[in-house]
């Protein structure tokens, strides 16, 4: 079992004819991924690699192949509306990979997720996206590094969720769903949403959670651990010694006010009852040190 993502997931890619988009349309389809549908405005009846068929609007995929999630490799002028246009469309997950899409159309985003009610979930943008081992990848990372198993690793930073799967797997523990849920400050997914799926699933046994500074995701993440969660929970904050006032990489990732501070979201994942990694290199085997 696994959460979000599986081998009946049916994916379109938005912008598979660019060069980002068609470069991890192959790796994902060469991972497993049922790949059957690509969309780029203009470019209807075409095809990508001779047999994914591409069309014009996400509505003319959903109806020819039934689709149901779709991956968005959109630059940042378009993709909000491409992010809109999937949710028009009625796909259950939409994954959007974009950097650097401005906050205000974000908002837009945001305000109409809202109105679903849950019918479509959102990963990202900014982010890497999800993959469930052997069955699907979703995204852009190395799909190499994954090991079927029970672990589930959610993160802020794409990087550090290689990281944290690569010192899983170099243990033998392998992973059942990782999600990388971005660093912007207007997004889809966070903390929450994906800690209650993982504590729902049978099949994952203990999570990996990857913060940063800036923001308060990760204080709500360690409420709801505090209030809910019966899997241990091991995590690791970055930017601990980031200056006030400096954004640090991602457009969130930014201590303001004197709120968003390593230590404030340490303290309360420790309080939680998580353990907290001391550095990036001891994230596998400060869970491991919590498994039974």
């Amino acid at each position: 079992m696994s959460i979000i993502v599986g081998k009946n997931t049916a994916v379109v890619v938005q912008g598979i004819t660019g060069s980002a988009g068609g470069f991890h349309a192959k790796q994902c389809m060469e991972y497993g991924t049922q790949v059957v549908a690509g969309v780029t405005p203009g470019r209807g009846g075409e095809s990508f690699e001779a047999k994914v068929p591409v069309f014009d609007t996400v509505k003319q995929a959903v109806e020819k192949t039934g689709c149901n999630a779709s991956l968005i490799f959109v630059p940042p002028p378009g993709a909000a509306d491409a992010i809109l246009e999937a949710f028009d469309a009625g796909l259950e997950l939409v994954v959007c990979i974009t950097e650097g899409i401005p906050v205000i159309d974000m908002l837009k985003v945001r305000r109409r997720l809202e109105t679903l009610n849950g019918k479509t979930r959102l990963i990202g943008p900014n982010c890497p996206g999800i993959i469930t081992p052997t069955e699907c990848k979703m995204g852009i990372m190395p799909g190499h590094i994954h090991k079927r198993g029970h672990i589930g690793v959610v993160s802020k930073s794409g990087t550090l969720t290689y990281e944290a799967v690569g010192q899983l797997t170099a243990l033998g523990i392998g992973q059942s769903t990782c999600i990388g849920i971005g660093g912007d400050p207007v997004a889809g997914m966070d903390f929450v949403d994906v800690l209650e799926m993982f504590n729902a699933d049978p099949d994952t046994h203990g999570v990996i959670m990857i913060g940063e500074i800036g923001g308060g995701a990760e204080e709500r993440g360690a409420e709801y651990i505090k209030a809910h969660m019966k899997k241990p929970v091991a995590a690791f904050i970055a930017g601990t010694t980031a200056p006030e006032g400096k954004r640090m990489g991602h457009a969130g990732a930014i201590i303001s006010g004197g709120k968003g501070t390593a230590a404030a979201k340490i303290d309360a994942l420790l309080s939680a009852g998580c353990k907290v990694a001391p550095t990036p290199s001891d994230m596998a085997s400060t869970l491991k040190s919590m498994l039974s």
